[in-house]
């Protein structure tokens, strides 16, 4: 088989498209997962805390923490990472107060989504940019 220009450079534009892919398939996973939590709901602001470092020398734990008085369920995304669903809180009626804390594990500098799901069906949401110094998986 001979290789001609045309072909390299058709091969050249693929390979720089899949790279440029994975990217593009992380942000959709973020709206996918998002609106699965939400059933396709826009959230508001307010009524919900998320605290989470504003660096991360250390993306393999990052301690991340949720507070919504009054939420039946806290759901927490990191939209960089390839499954950016990253941890569910349900609450129940003889919940004691509707806040959680966990480590979470961050491959790259991202936003991380706190969204809260109100007693009344309503949705808030809060987020913070982490700045990760070393990948936690595997950058």
């Amino acid at each position: 088989m001979k290789l001609t220009r045309r072909d390299a450079l058709t091969l050249a534009g693929a390979g720089l498209a899949a790279t440029a892919l994975p990217g593009a398939l992380w942000a959709d996973a973020a709206t996918d997962a998002i609106a699965a939590f939400t059933g396709g709901a826009t959230p508001g602001t307010g009524g919900l805390t998320l605290t989470a470092p504003e660096i991360a020398e250390n993306g393999n734990t990052v301690p991340v923490s949720v507070d919504a008085p009054g939420a039946t369920a806290i759901a927490v995304f990191a939209t960089g990472n390839p499954t950016p669903a990253v941890a569910t809180f349900t609450f129940g009626p003889a919940a004691g107060s509707q806040m959680a804390a966990t480590r979470i594990r961050l491959s790259k500098t991202q936003d991380v989504l706190a969204i809260a799901k109100m007693a009344d069906g309503s949705f808030v949401q809060a987020s913070s940019t982490v700045k990760v110094t070393i990948g936690g998986c595997g950058g």
